[in-house]
């Protein structure tokens, strides 16, 4: 009786394990087949660009959306030359790497002593930037485009960098506060025991550690300004230095016929933001877990 007894709920204890451990996993399965429809659905579109892109006009206007039967890999160079891609890469490639730089210096700067100062004149400093990632920067819109004429900015790298540091810098200086709040501080007072000033202990001992943030202040501000239509539309339109999105548009309207060398175009000018996106984005969640825990 002891032997039996004993041996019965032995046997029933793991079939009702193995019987619990199957709806968890029937659950991941589910889980992953929806996961998998996810990204169908937001690589569908990259499908498609690509597959038109490699099409002539007798099959975009055949079957669209098939694969192509051969691909033509002449609508890139055609694209290229056609719409001066060259230059306007260019363009858009010193303005958004100068644009970069000045948001990195001036907002990690900016950010070190609102993370440092809790009260005061840091404390409504930060309030002032929260603001300014509120209010829509289309309100300023036509003061700011006076005050870009009245300096002769008008068609000029200086007059979209200015223009771009200005409306990301609150942004950037919120995304470095939250990380710099949530390091810890023994660092910095070492350094300035040992005899270093708080510029030499924030660039020596601070920035550094301040690598993951700034992977996502890159990438987030790069892809903002790289896209951006309206400002260069408005800011550089007609002028020799167009960026890439003003640049396509104008070659859309040119060559609205060939889907082929319009949809090229875009493939070109969206590859090297692409790129960087490929390169930065494990920083991305690294930037905002370490912003969130400040």
């Amino acid at each position: 009786m002891s032997i039996a007894t004993t041996r019965g709920p032995a046997k029933q204890g793991p079939e009702r394990e193995v019987r619990r451990g199957r709806r968890p996993r029937y659950g991941r399965y589910a889980l992953e087949l929806v996961m998998i429809a996810v990204a169908v659905v937001f690589l569908f579109p990259v499908y498609a660009l690509v597959t038109l892109a490699l099409k002539d006009p007798r099959q975009i206007s055949e079957s669209p959306l098939s694969p192509p039967s051969p691909p033509t890999f002449g609508n890139f160079g055609d694209a290229w030359s056609s719409a001066s891609l060259g230059p306007a890469l260019l363009n858009s490639t010193i303005i958004t790497v100068a644009s970069l730089l000045l948001l990195i210096v001036l907002g990690s700067t900016g950010a070190y002593y609102l993370a440092r100062t809790a009260r005061g004149l840091g404390h409504g400093l930060y309030i002032l930037f929260l603001l300014g990632i509120v209010l829509p920067f289309q309100l300023g819109m036509i003061p700011l485009y006076k005050l870009v004429d009245d300096l002769g900015w008008l068609g000029t790298y200086q007059g979209m960098v200015f223009f771009y540091t200005g409306i990301q810098l609150p942004f950037t200086v919120f995304l470095y506060t939250g990380f710099i709040r949530a390091l810890p501080q023994d660092y910095a007072q070492a350094a300035l025991i040992d005899g270093c000033n708080h510029r030499q202990a924030f660039t020596r001992i601070v920035f550094p550690l301040l690598r993951p943030i700034t992977g996502t202040v890159i990438i987030l501000n790069a892809v903002f300004i790289w896209n951006d239509f309206f400002t260069p539309l408005l800011y550089l339109g007609g002028s020799a230095k167009e960026t890439v999105p003003v640049g396509v548009f104008a070659f859309v309207g040119q060559y609205v016929s060939d889907y082929g060398l319009v949809f090229a175009g875009l493939v070109l000018a969206a590859l090297p933001i692409l790129v960087v996106f490929v390169l930065l984005q494990r920083y991305v969640i690294k930037g905002f877990a370490g912003g969130l825990k400040g």
